[in-house]
């Protein structure tokens, strides 16, 4: 079947109330590409206000609590970003897994939360590179989506996104042999998890220093469906330039 290349941008922590109209340029100029699908993640204190800013953009959050309220200072829950304006969140990004500790029963526990309030869901996986040069990657990456991936869930709205830790942010990407044998291995787990049909459905993006010199090539291998974008999303010359290029295939 035919997957709608999918393209999000992660803000992480950057993003202060002026760069509300950088977003409004980046989703201006996705509309040129009416057959991918663009979303921005910009940190929380920018939810709301991109949602108002931008209407009908696809704005999500970085990461949710698992429970819907309660006692969590500095948490924000599913419902809340829904209500903020939020269609999607990023839940189990090896930023959380890796500096706050996050278990694969987390990332599960916020990825059926997250569903559970209404939101689509991009759930991260990937290896340190210390795993990688043992080989042993594409068994770490199965094992993260055997104990993060929330049974039942509706593949429209889960997408896989996979990041090898120690290519997010270094400018080091893997071959496209790799990326191709990952997001292959990746699906075929899927179809075993989830069935046949829910993983032909289920998108699977590709992260860790895509820019517009490599996104091409990237998008353009088997199983990969879209990508998730760091620090080349916070502005449309860096942004826009992915997005034409999942557009082209």
């Amino acid at each position: 079947m035919t997957r709608r290349k999918y393209v999000v941008g992660n803000w992480k922590m950057n993003g202060l109330t002026a760069a509300l109209d950088e977003a409004g340029a980046i989703f201006a100029a996705a509309e040129a590409y009416p057959s991918v699908d663009v979303a921005l993640c910009p940190p929380f204190t920018l939810v709301g206000a991109m949602a108002a800013a931008v209407p009908g953009a696809a704005v999500g959050g970085q990461d949710c609590h698992a429970a819907d309220s309660g006692a969590f200072t500095g948490s924000v829950a599913a419902p809340m970003l829904a209500d903020a304006g939020a269609t999607l969140v990023i839940v189990g990004h090896s930023e959380r897994r890796e500096g706050f500790g996050e278990s694969d029963a987390d990332v599960r526990a916020k990825a059926a939360a997250a569903l559970a309030a209404g939101l689509s869901v991009i759930l991260c996986v990937g290896e340190p590179r210390a795993v990688r040069e043992s080989g042993e990657a594409i068994a770490y990456v199965l094992a993260q989506i055997a104990g993060s991936l929330p049974d039942d869930a509706d593949p429209a709205r889960l997408a896989i996104a996979y990041e090898p830790i120690w290519a997010i942010g270094t400018g080091l990407v893997p071959t496209v042999a790799d990326v191709a044998d990952m997001h292959g291995a990746i699906r075929a787990k899927l179809a075993e998890q989830a069935g046949a049909a829910a993983a032909q459905a289920m998108r699977i993006l590709y992260g860790g220093s895509v820019n517009g010199d490599n996104a091409a090539e990237l998008l353009g291998t088997g199983d990969v469906d879209g990508a998730l974008v760091g620090g080349a999303s916070l502005t449309a010359g860096k942004f826009g330039p992915i997005v034409a290029a999942a557009g082209a295939l």
